[in-house]
């Protein structure tokens, strides 16, 4: 079988559009169905209302920085509907521009086939974030172009990029981290960033009420634990444990996430000093979307979105090279069954939670690695490769 031009070069893109606009459709249909959009909303509603956003005890329901919930006001405010609709363009918008900024950036022949295939590989995985419209697609494009922006030297483009991300979701700190110690002149910019949004809530509402929500906000974050007894259960590294009769303590679980971010750190560092310019933003970044799914205590299913796209550029990348067929067709075909796995009932019952973090750590072990071996090599060489 072969992969050919005509029928990737454009397919996978169109598809990926296309059931956006099914989404939006969804959407426009009924805002609240299979969707955490209203979630979004009631958190602006009770900021207006100067009402708690946050139920510490429980560490579920909101769980975005006061920042967000002044924000998303305009939102609310043009109505369920029309707000749904904007707040999924905007996440879809963020994630696929990053995307398309990634393969510029790579540059070589075949920049078309390149975003359209490994948009294709990463529709199941994705549609389902996209389709309840979570966070996670802003905070990734976010994200993305934080790394793309920090490697180039764009400090103005960082600080922006910086600021969305952590108003996205708090997690967007690790990226932070990690950009500060791959550009440490950077890091007064992301230092700025954080300021910044701790400060936007105080131009909406009383100083002692958000103090207030602060305080819950960060007695909520750290009382989150791997606690499988808990009523959140994570689909992160633990999670297959715990299916198979061996759950992690806390302690075991901190101090392998200790580890893995050590490592990652370390990782992401030689990619950097070791890989081409045009192709180190995509292999950071690849590791980073990783580390925040598989070693995040609070990660979902559905947030492994955030790691879907950039590993289909990867898959994509690879595919244009030569020696590697049969992991290329093997990493191409379990990124795209991963997405597949909660299609049916039976399916999402027999696999929900625990494969997800096995899968995608076998594909970002086996995409590392490869980029590993690539050096300094200039990756691709431009129209050295046919997609055979």
């Amino acid at each position: 079988m072969t992969v050919t031009k005509p029928v990737f070069d454009r397919l996978g893109f169109w598809l990926w559009v296309g059931s956006f606009l099914i989404v939006l459709g969804l959407a426009l249909w009924s805002p609240d169905t299979r969707s955490v959009v209203h979630i979004y909303g009631h958190g602006s509603e009770a900021f207006l209302s100067r009402e708690p956003l946050y139920h510490v005890q429980a560490a579920m329901g909101y769980l975005y920085a006061p920042a967000f919930a002044a924000l998303y006001v305009p939102l609310v405010k043009l109505g369920p509907h029309l707000g749904s609709v904007l707040w999924h363009v905007l996440g879809f918008g963020a994630l696929t521009f990053a995307a398309m900024r990634q393969v510029r950036k790579i540059g070589g022949q075949e920049q078309t086939w390149l975003l359209s295939f490994g948009l294709f590989l990463a529709l199941p995985m994705a549609l389902a974030a996209l389709r309840n419209g979570q966070a996670t697609i802003l905070l990734t494009g976010a994200c993305w172009f934080l790394t793309l922006s920090a490697l180039e030297g764009r400090w103005a483009e960082s600080f922006f990029w910086a600021t969305l991300a952590i108003i996205a979701k708090p997690t967007a700190i690790i990226m932070l981290l990690l950009v500060g110690a791959l550009r440490p002149r950077l890091i007064p910019v992301l230092a700025l960033a954080v300021l910044l949004v701790l400060a936007i809530p105080y131009g909406f509402a009383p100083a002692d009420y958000i103090n207030a929500q602060y305080q819950d906000f960060f007695r909520m974050l750290t009382s989150m634990t791997v606690d499988p007894t808990g009523s959140f259960v994570p689909a992160d590294f633990t999670a297959p444990f715990t299916r198979f009769g061996m759950p992690l303590s806390e302690s075991q679980a901190t101090i392998v996430r200790v580890v893995a971010g050590l490592l990652t750190l370390w990782a992401v560092l030689q990619f950097d000093r070791r890989l081409d310019a045009n192709i180190s933003g995509l292999a950071i970044f690849l590791i980073a979307a990783f580390y925040m799914c598989v070693f995040n205590p609070r990660v979902e299913q559905n947030t492994y979105a955030m790691v879907a796209v950039p590993a289909g550029l990867c898959i994509a990348l690879l595919w244009r090279q030569r020696g590697a067929g049969a992991m290329r067709w093997f990493l191409a075909t379990l990124l795209f069954v991963t997405g597949l796995t909660s299609v049916d009932p039976r399916l999402h019952d027999l696999f929900h939670l625990w494969f997800r973090p096995i899968s995608i750590s076998i594909i970002a072990c086996l995409l590392v690695g490869w980029f590993w071996t690539q050096g300094r090599q200039n990756v691709p060489t431009p129209g050295a490769v046919a997609h055979g």
